[in-house]
């Protein structure tokens, strides 16, 4: 069924059923307000009427305070304002949880490609041994991240996930009650959380959604792909940043770093144990209870006492014995279920997800400057050595330090931590934590820093049992990657490291900052050409390339329609496995149930998979790459002028949320990385720039600079060719879909009366003007008449969802005005706007 049918199937399943249980929820006493949210529709018309009309926000609420209630002071309306905040925040915890209950419906009228429909195709096509070859190496890996949008409590989650099983069943009686407790329950922590905090609420949906999920799917697999061996136990794999991430982020400790692999392997020993006993009220023979009781007590002791450690090859082993005698002497009697739990612990064996660890290059840089001034090798800094020597320090000379000399406490803790990771290996195994990311690499010393420091930190060069994975996240760090890989392949030490790597290099392509530095085209554009280039250099030397994508929420950060993304990139890049971040909120909501988490990890497998096996691998030709590469540098240049404009870091800073991002308690990181106190772009962090332009409603760096580029090939005739482009080129067409996308979630009638301002009119109107442009260049290149017109589903979600904040986002509006007109309550409107940020977040899903 095609999209129509999916859009009535929503209208009944998501659309009726939230009008109706928002009904209850609107009329629930709440904070000793009785009915406060029968005015919640009120207060939503008159912000809709009153920006239509031009209004501004302060306008709204003065109009709606004098004839809708009987608050009379300003410190009355201030509390008002705040029960709205909150209202809206659990609304959009009850739409949430409607959709997701829908989820399953919705995907019966879908034409997306999962497993099953794959295996049809392969068996129309005799394919056979050609995916059965492909699915026994292949692999997803999706790496979760704490990014600063992820922040509801486990207690919360528990709640969406009885709500989207009550709503399931329509038990209305129990969703009131649910709502009550919602209502009554904090969504938000009520200090910063700390990178274990993080990890923890991250852990608490491995264990109860990921565990099972990837099971199920790896059994799925393996008894339909007709290869009795089939044994790629990699076919998913899950990585965690949370508590190995230290790129800005100083409250990441080595400890930190121990703490978290502990939680991993602990809790993933808590979900072996609970597997086992259920199926220990099937295994009831005697001759099974000896086996089965050793290892539940070393499970149970594994899960309580954090030094007792039991390895992968103990658990298979007794797992193993266990199935010898279950086939021998007792029929293979639930042999099926003993397989699915043998299987898990392949799969996860003692680690549960890989902790990865990043870190910026400039805290290497740090760590190696001071160690050698140290060591007597330099006496001020590395400029003092020639290129050759450094390298020679850092692959071949025993350098000996003191690790509470060091001057900088962050570059301390990083090496005190690169000291302990052979211990979390021995712990959690080797799989468990192999792999070291360098933000910001631009150089071969990104790499080389990561190998020295490893060396002087007690690693022998042949010990060093980690991938060092450059992330190229800059255009300058792009444009410099083909030199930067051929001359490490070129050093033998590094290329006899590669070979006891299995000759497979890790890469990471910056699409966040990409973004953030060139504009979302070029940006876009230079990642794809840039892993093409990689491709061939890898391929030449005898290295297999992988590539590692930072795909955050929305467009501007890499997000968007995933399975798309990777449909659409040319046969030119390699495709031996699929590597990507799932960050911020769109962890719990496109990977957050068990449903959601399958069908996601089925496009991404099939994406990966199609271009393969049928044929359809994609090319650009030189004439359409000549064309895009002249849209990329149009769009790019009026990217690079509003940068250059001098109101472009003063109005983020004072007309948007950028600064009370460091203000929330949504994350543990800083909001930017150093400690200057001039804001600077560069230093800016992706997340917190993205979002403020997200919760401004201007979604700027999704689109911005499309429309200026699109309207001087229109001038010049040559609309067609950008027609063409879109129709032929799936890459090119799939941005433009992420660019519809930011577009329909933006409204400037949210900050028009920004267009008198006094300092900031211009600024405004110039993006406002590009909005505008965008919007109708998209459309015209399209053919389409509406923006995401053939998103039904996903364009009456983000339709509904922006109802719901609108009034949320009048009273962050003004908010932010009387902060300027430096109001008495000043600090109190600080809150608001504090507090408004998070039910904006979740209400995009993608907005950060």
């Amino acid at each position: 069924m095609q999209q129509n049918e999916r859009l009535d199937e929503f209208k009944k399943s998501v659309t009726n059923k939230f009008n109706i249980y928002n009904s209850l929820f609107l009329s629930l006493p709440y904070a000793d307000m009785e009915n406060v949210g029968m005015l919640v529709p009120l207060l939503f018309e008159q912000c809709e009427q009153g920006l239509s009309e031009g209004k501004k926000p302060e306008d709204i609420l003065q109009h709606f305070f004098a004839n809708f209630t009987d608050f009379e002071t300003e410190e009355a309306r201030i509390d008002f304002m705040f029960r709205i905040i909150q209202y809206v925040e659990r609304q959009v915890v009850l739409f949430d949880s409607v959709e997701d209950s829908a989820f399953p419906k919705l995907q019966e009228h879908t034409n997306s490609l999962s497993i099953n429909d794959y295996f049809e195709l392969v068996d129309q096509s005799k394919n056979w041994d050609k995916i059965a070859k492909k699915l026994s190496t292949f692999s997803a890996r999706i790496v979760l991240t704490a990014h600063p949008t992820q922040f509801y409590t486990p207690a919360v989650l528990d709640i969406i996930k009885e709500l989207r099983s009550l709503i399931d069943e329509n038990r209305v009686d129990d969703i009131d009650i649910t709502l009550q407790q919602l209502g009554l329950t904090s969504l938000i922590n009520t200090k910063k959380p700390t990178p274990l905090d993080e990890a923890k609420n991250i852990i608490h949906i491995l264990r109860n959604t990921y565990y099972d999920a990837i099971g199920e799917l790896f059994e799925y697999v393996k008894s339909n792909i007709r290869m009795s061996d089939f044994d790629n136990y990699d076919i998913i794999k899950l990585g965690f940043w949370p508590g190995g991430d230290r790129d800005g982020n100083p409250f990441v400790t080595a400890q930190i770093t121990e703490q978290v692999a502990d939680e991993l392997r602990i809790t993933l020993m808590k979900c072996y144990y609970n597997e086992l006993k259920e199926l220990r009220k099937k295994l009831t023979f005697k001759g099974l209870q000896e086996p089965i009781n050793a290892l539940n007590e070393s499970l149970y002791r594994a899960m309580f006492q954090k030094n007792f450690l039991l390895t992968y090859p103990e658990i298979i082993g007794k797992l193993e014995e266990i199935r010898s005698i279950l086939v021998t002497d007792y029929h293979s009697l639930y042999l099926k279920d003993l397989n699915a739990l043998i299987n898990k612990v392949h799969i996860f064996k003692t680690h549960f997800a890989v902790l990865d660890i990043r870190q910026d290059h400039s805290k290497h840089y740090a760590a190696v400057e001071d160690i050698l001034k140290q060591n007597g090798s330099i006496q001020d800094s590395l400029s003092e050595l020639s290129e050759e020597e450094l390298v020679s320090l850092l692959l071949e000379k025993d350098v000996k330090f003191d690790l509470e000399s060091i001057t900088d406490e962050v570059a301390k803790e990083t090496l005190k931590n690169i000291g302990n990771l052979k211990e979390i290996q021995r712990r959690n195994g080797i799989d468990g934590c192999n792999r070291y990311i360098i933000s910001n690499s631009e150089d071969i010393f990104s790499v080389l820093f990561v190998i020295g420091l490893f060396r002087w930190c007690g690693w022998k060069t042949e010990d060093i049992t980690f991938d060092v994975v450059p992330l190229f996240e800059t255009m300058k760090g792009m444009e410099a990657s083909e030199s930067v890989m051929q001359q490490l392949f070129d050093n033998p030490i590094y290329r006899a490291h590669l070979e006891r790597r299995k000759d497979t290099h890790t890469i990471m392509l910056g699409f966040s900052d990409g973004t953030k530095d060139g504009g979302y085209l070029k940006a876009n554009w230079s990642i794809l050409k840039t892993k093409e280039t990689l491709s061939k250099v890898c391929k030449k030397n005898g290295v297999k390339a992988l590539f590692f994508d930072g795909r955050g929420g929305p467009p501007a950060r890499g997000g968007g329609k995933t399975h798309r993304f990777y449909a659409a990139q040319t046969k030119d890049v390699a495709n031996h496995e699929i590597q990507l971040t799932i960050q911020g909120q769109t962890i719990t909501s496109t990977y957050g149930t068990k449903e959601q988490f399958v069908h996601n990890a089925e496009q991404m497998l099939t994406a990966g998979l199609t271009n393969n096996i049928f044929g359809k691998e994609h090319t650009i030709s030189n004439a359409e790459r000549k064309l895009i590469e002249e849209l990329s540098e149009l769009s790019f240049a009026k990217y690079e002028s509003l940068k250059q404009h001098e109101k472009f870091i003063p109005y983020l800073e004072n007309r948007s949320t950028l600064k009370y991002y460091g203000k929330a308690n949504i994350g543990s990181r800083p909001g930017k990385r150093g400690n200057k106190k001039q804001l600077t772009l560069s230093d800016l962090r992706a997340i917190s720039f993205v979002g403020s332009w997200s919760q401004l409603k201007q979604n700027v760096p999704g689109y911005f600079g499309l429309g200026t580029a699109i309207q001087k090939l229109k001038n010049d005739g040559r609309l067609k060719e950008v027609k063409r482009l879109y129709k032929d080129v799936p890459f090119f067409r799939a941005l433009m879909h992420n660019s519809m996308m930011a577009l329909a979630k933006t409204n400037f009638k949210l900050t028009s009366y920004l267009k008198d301002d006094a300092e900031f009119s211009e600024f405004w109107n110039i993006l406002f003007d590009e909005f505008k442009l965008s919007k109708k260049m998209l459309l015209e290149v399209s053919g389409h008449k509406i923006l995401m017109e053939d998103e039904a589903v996903s364009r009456e979600s983000v339709k509904i969802r922006e109802k719901i904040v609108l009034p949320l986002l009048v009273i962050q509006q003004n908010a932010l005005f009387h902060i300027t007109q430096d109001s008495k309550h000043k600090e109190l409107y600080e809150k608001i706007v504090t507090r408004s940020l998070y039910g904006n977040i979740n209400a995009s899903r993608n907005s950060a």
